[in-house]
């Protein structure tokens, strides 16, 4: 793959993460700064490291699951593995001041 079509891809996968939502929090994974890396390699399978907000996350499963859907949707790529990883520790400076805006943390 070129590395424009790489950057496509890559772009596309942004996007959508953008429209995964903890449930709890009215803001997107990607803006509150859960997702730490997102490896795309040429054959089309990314590895998404992420975190949650808390480790005893109820929605877990859900996020996880709908991380790993929409990513697979987007075109060029073929599979989506998505590790959950607690390093480094999350906390609300990882957030964007848009998100931080829209949860009245400003």
């Amino acid at each position: 793959m070129t590395p424009e079509e790489k950057l496509k891809i890559e772009e596309g996968i942004v996007k959508m993460l953008k429209t995964v939502f903890d449930p709890e929090i009215p803001v997107d994974i990607y803006s509150l700064g859960l997702v730490y890396k997102i490896d795309l390699q040429d054959d089309g399978v990314v590895n998404i490291d992420m975190t949650l907000t808390a480790p005893n996350c109820p929605a877990a499963d859900f996020i996880f699951e709908d991380v790993r859907q929409k990513v697979e949707s987007v075109d060029g790529v073929s599979a989506a593995n998505v590790q959950l990883v607690f390093e480094p520790e999350w906390d609300i400076r990882m957030m964007t001041d848009e998100a931080r805006l829209e949860l009245g943390m400003m």
